[in-house]
């Protein structure tokens, strides 16, 4: 619930309230609509600034009332409020092996006879008995200590040579450098086939003159010259 407000509710400004040769001064036809415009209103030198809407007087409180319920100081000193811890009801299981001793100390035998005592003599198991801790408890050694162990404390001599910030700073020059030699290494041009061959030309081939025996004392099969004059006239001639 809101505060409530006894004094007059604070009206925006108005054309009788301004002063000749201020800011706001109309000149001609003038409305108290204009000065209910945040666009059109003017900040007065020397005053705060007018709000363009009605608003309630300076004892106004905004917001929610909110009773006190707590007693204040005196019963935070004097009592102690905790929150109860709520108990959380679980169904245990089944204990079988008090009921199957039951059973037979009874006389029963059959399956059948097992289910009706079992219906009959419901007997669960008990809570710690159920307990993981209790069915298989830990191994630890007898001086175990449980938590964290608080870290050594810095020497005070580093701190005032400021060697950690010397630390940090040589790690990040080793970092910087690491990463501009992988760059200069990705930046490195492969070698691909034709700038290989160009630094190792492979080795010219040596012509072979070697023919087969058979061939080199072939005659031709055909002969265009009249006698054998006229052949090596022409041969002497083209060579």
């Amino acid at each position: 619930m809101a505060g409530g407000h006894t004094s007059a509710p604070r009206q925006p400004l108005s054309l009788d309230e301004v002063e000749p040769g201020s800011e706001n001064e109309r000149l001609g036809v003038g409305r108290d609509s204009m000065l209910r415009n945040p666009l059109i209103l003017k900040p007065e030198l020397g005053r705060p600034q007018r709000n363009c809407y009605t608003l309630p007087g300076f004892d106004f409180a905004y917001g929610l009332y909110i009773p006190r319920t707590d007693g204040g100081v005196p019963e935070a000193i004097g009592h102690w409020n905790t929150a109860k811890p709520r108990t959380t009801v679980r169904k245990m299981p089944r204990d079988f092996i008090t009921m199957n001793r039951g059973a037979l100390k009874a006389g029963y035998t059959t399956a059948h006879e097992f289910n009706l005592y079992y219906k009959a003599k419901d007997i669960r198991q008990k809570d710690d008995e159920y307990s993981r801790f209790k069915r298989s408890p830990p191994n630890v050694p007898a001086d175990f200590t449980y938590g964290i162990p608080t870290r050594s404390s810095s020497p005070i001599f580093d701190l005032l040579q400021h060697k950690y910030k010397e630390l940090w700073m040589e790690q990040q020059r080793a970092r910087t450098a690491a990463k501009r030699a992988e760059k200069k290494k990705k930046e490195r041009t492969r070698e691909t086939r034709t700038t290989f061959l160009r630094k190792h030309p492979p080795p010219a081939k040596e012509e072979s003159f070697w023919h087969l025996p058979r061939l080199e004392k072939v005659g031709p099969h055909l002969s265009t010259f009249p006698d054998c004059d006229a052949r090596k006239k022409a041969f002497s001639a083209s060579h």
